[in-house]
């Protein structure tokens, strides 16, 4: 796809929280990545939900949950999964305090659901006096909406790098605009300024 985007003729590319940073090295052309987090973050700091903990859904997303963690002044913790098969999984162990606090799941993203809904009542189990989740891209495959809605998350905070379905119940969703990220990234990219600067340096993926 990296090949295909330069080979269309592009000779820059935007990108928003790259599920893994190697991604950057497949363009032959510059990449500058941004991210959502902080907004995710501001967000959640206006709600004012008291004593808050960050959630990794796994030891792989414990950097980002940590940035989250680190601009909203609160602790982190994590869960240990077993995956038997693609697409399914089982939340065995939450590391860390999450004794009534309220408890925000953080990933770059949500596909099915699986996971989020089983790290949910996982943390319940451990004492949170609630749960909510956020994601960058919602992708929300196949039954994904079905378990949101059914689940016992207070909601689902997400941007609009997908766009949600509009035939499905997504009254636990809340949508985020990238439009400002966008916007600031472009503008400092024609007027050569540093993006990373603009991110405070928490669009760096390594």
């Amino acid at each position: 796809m990296a090949d295909l985007i330069t080979t269309a003729g592009a000779n820059r590319v935007l990108t928003m929280d790259l599920h893994a940073g190697q991604l950057q090295g497949f363009f032959s052309v510059p990449v500058d990545h941004m991210t959502a987090l902080a907004m995710i973050a501001d967000y959640f700091k206006l709600k004012g939900l008291g004593e808050i903990v960050i959630v990794s859904p796994d030891a792989g997303g414990l950097k980002t949950a940590k940035r989250v963690a680190d601009r909203m002044e609160c602790e982190v913790a994590v869960l240990t999964k077993l995956r038997p098969e693609h697409n399914v999984s089982r939340v065995m162990h939450v590391i860390g305090d999450v004794e009534g606090k309220t408890a925000i799941i953080v990933d770059d993203i949500i596909d099915t659901a699986g996971t989020l809904v089983n790290g949910v009542q996982a943390l319940l189990d451990k004492g949170a006096k609630e749960v909510y989740a956020a994601c960058t891209h919602p992708v929300l495959s196949g039954p994904a909406y079905e378990r949101i809605a059914q689940s016992r998350l207070k909601e689902v905070v997400v941007t609009d790098t997908i766009p949600l379905r509009e035939d499905v119940d997504h009254q636990k969703i809340m949508v985020l605009s990238t439009a400002g990220i966008l916007a600031d990234t472009i503008k400092s990219v024609f007027t050569d300024e540093s993006v990373s600067e603009l991110f405070q340096g928490d669009n760096q993926l390594f």
